[in-house]
């Protein structure tokens, strides 16, 4: 299925590389996951720092980046917009508690249960999401719009023309990074390919002419916007209510069109600022501009309503609930699966259980500290296995580079162009699509092909959760249908009476073949029922033997049943209530 990486003993030296260079894609990523979510910045790199610290302490599986994921990102868009941040914290914390009982529970082993499709499916689907995200930074002047489907404000930008000095510019950085990925490693692997084409672009952009969108400009558009769509928001707040019927949508669109002005979103920026001053959030006021430097994150516990009697914060405490177990069941998802694939690519065995208490603790140490929540990280993954990592310490460094960064040394992603990072994610684009899939078609059964198609599609329209969903329901589906197709019945005659030799499964699906083999009014007084090649999995089953038995017993007939296995013997004897057949005899284990 992938391209396997021989076992080889973790080295120090390659961890730590393969951490530096994961988390130069890890930094800029986590930063437009939250932009999508419409939070700061600094709080997916404050949960990509727990997340992924307590995950490569103690997580089930070495190599696996963990961080603020575009998948559970996009899960709480709305629920933003609707209950705050604070309400988004204990939802992070929920869905850490939840995802550590999955593991106490020992509920990881049901990933055995994904079928292959399924994983061709998640990984194909996620390699097109990974790559569908990166054309955001192909756009300029993002500003806000209201979107009248989802009845909300959100952001739009314009694309960046095919012929302009820096779209040109971008596309020839972002060759010549994926040209260094992909050939550096056939000359030497001493340095990891996309740390080397990440330096050199950046050399590039800070001492030749060439101008390049940069990270710290991504950070400060994200940041404006952002303090863009609050003005807005509180424009509108402010007049909805007077809005007349059927004009609601012109009027948010007019507000929308109506961009606050520079100083405006200065006013605004410095009294957030002070705000989190006065609540004890943050010690020090920041400017508005690209910088990533942040404090060290302090004890923060959620501040919400508990007044069951007023139906609006029992509502929002519902809603948390619900948030947290999507959430929890996303970042699961994702990471399980990840973990399976690692687990392929490098011929070793991971511990899900172990994994997902990792996970679950990581996230709820996030939402204490004002993080966002996060899972494993795919594209971070093959990064650092690609570039050389194998042991714990390169999920270590990946988390401890970034606290440094953040802390002490901003600049330095700063200053990356943006485009070099693209590239990056684009190789990472190339490697993680199953390209052998394509060379499916006509030599696996079509229903395999629609089960890895829907659920790539899925995937990339809607979340994880509901793919691997679908794709689980379609796969049992398809199997029942099949297995439903193999019930036989071969029948011998004597002196003694009739006997049916059954074969194959008896359950909800083939129990309209397995009546329709029977002849009541034509048949002996005395029938037998050999279930030796066959047996019963369900109450369809229990209740087809019963109908059968009743239709003989009306005419005088009797049935019996012969050479039981112990599982379904039992599963009739429990039933005894409820129907009356005539056991003969059971198959000794």
């Amino acid at each position: 299925m992938f391209n396997l990486i021989t076992k080889r003993q973790a080295n120090l030296k390659n961890d730590v590389l393969a951490g530096l260079t994961a988390v130069l894609t890890l930094i800029p990523e986590a930063v437009a996951f939250t932009f999508v979510a419409g939070i700061d910045p600094m709080m997916g790199l404050y949960g990509s720092f727990f997340i992924g610290l307590i995950t490569a302490l103690f997580g089930g599986r070495t190599i696996m980046i963990s961080g603020a994921a575009g998948s559970m990102a996009v899960v709480t868009t709305a629920f933003i917009i609707m209950f705050g941040l604070e309400y988004l914290l204990a939802a992070v914390i929920l869905t850490g508690i939840l995802q550590v009982l999955f593991g106490i529970f020992k509920m990881g082993k049901f990933i055995r249960l994904l079928p292959h499709p399924v994983m061709l499916g998640f990984v194909n689907g996620l390699a097109i999401v990974i790559g569908l995200a990166q054309f955001n930074q192909f756009k300029d002047n993002t500003h806000v719009v209201f979107d009248a489907q989802n009845n909300f404000f959100t952001y739009a930008g314009d694309w960046l023309s095919l012929t302009s000095p820096e779209m040109l510019t971008m596309m020839g950085l972002i060759a010549l990074t994926m040209a260094i990925v992909h050939f550096l490693p056939k000359v030497t692997k001493a340095v990891p390919a996309p740390l080397a084409a990440i330096v050199l672009c950046t050399l590039l952009v800070s001492f030749t002419p060439l101008h390049s969108k940069l990270v710290s400009q991504v950070v400060l558009d994200q940041r404006t916007s952002m303090i863009e769509k609050q003005i807005i928001d509180d424009r509108f707040d402010a007049i909805k209510d007077t809005i007349p019927y059927g004009q609601y949508d012109a009027v948010a669109t007019q507000i929308a069109a109506d961009r606050p002005s520079q100083a405006q979103i200065n006013a605004r920026w410095n009294e957030n600022q002070q705000r989190m001053l006065d609540s004890g959030e943050k010690e020090h006021a920041d400017p508005l501009d690209g910088s990533l430097r942040g404090e060290i994150p302090s004890l923060h516990i959620p501040t919400l309503n508990w007044d069951l009697s007023d139906s609006s914060a029992t509502s929002a405490l519902i809603t948390v609930f619900f948030l947290a177990l999507v959430l929890a069941s996303v970042g699961l998802i994702e990471s399980l699966m990840t973990l399976s694939l690692i687990d392929e690519i490098t011929q070793t065995k991971g511990r899900s259980n172990k994994e997902a208490i990792a996970q679950g603790s990581g996230n709820m140490l996030s939402g204490f500290f004002g993080g966002m929540c996060g899972c494993a990280m795919i594209g971070q993954s093959m990064i650092c296995l690609n570039s050389g990592g194998r042991g714990r310490m390169s999920g270590i460094s990946t988390a401890l580079f970034m606290m440094v960064f953040i802390l002490f040394f901003p600049s330095v992603i700063e200053m990356i162009p943006v485009a070099s990072l693209i590239g990056v994610m684009f190789m990472v684009v190339i490697a993680t699509f199953e390209w052998t899939s394509l060379r499916l078609f006509g030599k696996v059964p079509k229903s395999e092909i629609f089960i890895i198609i829907c659920v790539s599609t899925v995937t990339v329209l809607f979340d994880l959760a509901i793919a691997v969903s679908i794709g689980v329901i379609l796969s049992a589906l398809v199997y029942a249908w099949n297995s439903a197709k193999h019930i036989t019945v071969r029948v011998d005659e004597d002196e003694k009476g009739k006997t049916y030799h059954l074969v194959g499964n008896l359950f909800f699906g083939s129990i309209t073949d397995f009546k329709a083999k029977f002849n009541p009014s034509q048949d002996p007084n005395c029938v037998a029922i050999d279930f030796l090649d066959a047996r019963l999995f369900d109450q369809s089953a229990i209740e087809a033997v019963q109908g059968i038995s009743e239709k003989y017993k009306k005419l005088g007939k009797t049935v019996y049943l012969r050479n039981l296995n112990n599982e379904s013997a039992q599963l009739l004897r429990k039933a005894n209530d409820i129907v009356e057949v005539n056991i003969q005899s059971t198959l000794v284990a």
